[in-house]
């Protein structure tokens, strides 16, 4: 049974989030979350998170050769980059708004847990995030990390050339007429 002193503590503790997300919020707002979506801001914070992830989710599937691997991410990188501008405008202004914590320092921090700029982070921090969130009792952190992993996953299997690491032939041929 919860005590006093613990419904006190949770009160503070969600009156500190509360108080914190309206603080984080300004920034965003000023800058423009449509901003986010329609340009370079989106893909700046795409290109400084995506490096840092992409090898530790795509681990078993690059190539081990270093040039290949190079150009394997940067084709990843490309591919994600493809798949976010096909979505909705709804849904671009989510995955915007998903960037925009990750890069943004405090939210980093505090939500990601990656102390360092994401170029500079340690691959057990790195680790440690994507299983945090993946693992996270809040569904919220949860959901994230299951978009960064299907837009990955899902841009990495999308190029053809990866087909055959998976056995998928291909589409069907439809015959003409």
């Amino acid at each position: 049974m919860p005590t006093r002193r613990t419904w006190l503590k949770t009160g503070l503790a969600g009156s500190l989030l509360l108080g914190a997300a309206w603080w984080l919020r300004q920034p965003l707002d000023r800058w423009g979350r449509a901003a986010l979506v329609r340009g370079a801001p989106l893909e700046a914070a795409m290109d400084e998170v995506l490096p840092a992830l992409l090898p530790l989710v795509l681990a078993g599937a690059l190539p081990q050769e270093p040039a290949a691997r190079q150009a394997a991410l940067a084709r990843g990188q490309a591919g994600v980059h493809t798949a976010v501008a096909a979505l909705s405008a709804a849904a671009q202004r989510e995955v915007a708004e998903l960037f925009a914590l990750l890069t943004l320092a405090p939210t980093r921090i505090a939500l990601a847990g990656v102390r360092s700029p994401w170029a500079q982070a340690s691959e057990a921090e790195l680790r440690g995030f994507l299983e945090g969130w993946r693992h996270s009792s809040i569904g919220l952190l949860r959901s994230g990390y299951q978009a960064l992993h299907d837009l990955m996953l899902g841009a990495w299997y999308a190029d053809a050339s990866q087909w055959g690491a998976i056995g998928y032939p291909g589409p069907p041929e439809i015959p003409r007429p």
